[in-house]
């Protein structure tokens, strides 16, 4: 009859250790059946307690003879086989491409060209590896040109040092619309990158005018309805009531910009032009 090699004291000590504590039931299990093949329990007699196979309580008899504790442990397994081939893969990255905001629509693509049936959350776990779920970004509707963008970044340097010497208030001023329709939709995107759609100026509901400072000093309009230039001039208004001579900055691609050189004539404000995408 096959019996493990008489264990030492110490070696005794470390399985009753491993079968009190170890958080794996399998090495448990295992440490225990060692012990019990020490005190002279047969194969047959430890494979009936734990259920298992008789050529089971062997193999771990001779692995713990042949590599001591490590042998008690599960090997690396190579898991299950991937659903999709190397080349699949990339076909889902393609339809992804096409529908971000719907795993559904790649579930069904991939369906249709392998054959193959899987869930959705199959196949959000295999974007997790690559994709994130976020989302999108809103681009300018125009690239800004390389020397404006200097340009710009000149002249807010220097109003910047002007309003530091106290010689003038610099404010910047500018205009968005809100409604109630859904704004930017979520998809999954590439780690690191991101899906950008143009900016819309359609389906405006509730429109923002703000003067702005950079010590956080903010006059806020709220206007429902369209923005003429009446209501540029009630702003500019109320701004120069309570400041003097101001310098106001704004794109010159805002469509507010025409209406802004108008009031600032009317209050003697100056309002420097900045181009498209300027920081």
């Amino acid at each position: 009859m096959k019996y493990v090699t008489p264990l030492s004291d110490a070696e005794i000590e470390t399985l009753q250790q491993m079968h009190g504590h170890h958080p794996s039931r399998r090495a448990r299990m295992r440490a225990h059946s060692l012990l019990l093949s020490h005190q002279r329990y047969t194969i047959p007699h430890i494979a009936c307690l734990y259920q298992v196979d008789q050529r089971r309580v062997s193999a771990w008899i001779d692995r713990w003879q042949a590599w001591g504790l490590v042998g008690l442990y599960d090997r690396p397994r190579s898991g299950r086989p991937t659903i999709f081939t190397a080349e699949e893969q990339q076909t889902v990255y393609a339809y992804l491409d096409d529908s971000p905001k719907d795993v559904k629509k790649v579930v069904e693509a991939m369906e249709q060209k392998t054959r193959k049936r899987v869930s959705t959350k199959t196949i959000k776990r295999f974007l997790k590896k690559s994709h994130i779920w976020k989302r999108i970004k809103r681009s300018p509707a125009q690239s800004p040109e390389p020397h404006k963008y200097s340009r710009s970044q000149e002249l807010i340097a220097r109003l910047q040092t002007r309003e530091s010497h106290g010689e003038c208030d610099l404010w910047y001023f500018d205009g968005a619309g809100f409604c109630l329709e859904p704004y930017l939709p979520y998809a999954w995107q590439p780690i690191g990158a991101s899906i950008e759609v143009p900016t819309s100026s359609h389906s405006r509901r509730l429109n923002v005018l703000a003067f702005l400072k950079r010590n956080n000093d903010l006059y806020p309009y709220m206007i429902e309805g369209s923005v003429d230039t009446a209501v540029i001039i009630e702003c500019f208004d109320q701004l120069s009531a309570q400041r003097e001579h101001s310098v106001i900055l704004t794109t010159h691609g805002c469509p507010l910009y025409n209406l802004c050189i108008w009031g600032s004539q009317k209050h003697q404000c100056d309002v420097e032009s900045l181009g498209v995408g300027s920081p």
